[in-house]
């Protein structure tokens, strides 16, 4: 089963940007909260941002001010905008797809990551 399709990572240099696209297929789109994790080598999967239904948003702290997760529901797709890209942010990025109830994030689906590498 493919749900959800990751695309736009690559190679980009520190202070960069790229935007990451999250293709969702099924029904049901508009109302389930969307989110963004991502792993590095070594690392615990964490989450980055996520956008729930009425379009209420939450960062890592570590984001916050640089990445900017947005939803377009005709097209069934949720982004990623990543600007000033640091060597840290470094990682398999993911999408999901879940329901959300205050802090609680549910994941029901998970995408197969993309590949973003930020380069010193």
């Amino acid at each position: 089963q493919v749900h959800l399709v990751e695309s736009g990572g690559g190679l980009v240099q520190a202070g960069g940007s790229l935007r990451l696209s999250c293709a969702a297929s099924g029904t049901a789109f508009s109302v389930r909260t969307m989110g963004w994790h991502r792993q590095a080598p070594g690392k615990q999967r964490e989450l980055v941002a996520r956008i729930a239904s009425d379009s209420t948003t939450n960062y890592q702290d570590s984001v916050k001010g640089r990445f900017t997760i947005s939803r377009d529901n005709a097209k069934n797709t949720v982004y990623l905008q990543m600007n000033s890209l640091k060597p840290e942010d470094t990682a398999v990025y993911y999408c999901a797809a879940g329901d959300s109830r205050g802090s609680i994030f549910n994941i029901y689906y998970w995408g197969k990551g993309t590949l973003v590498t930020v380069s010193s």
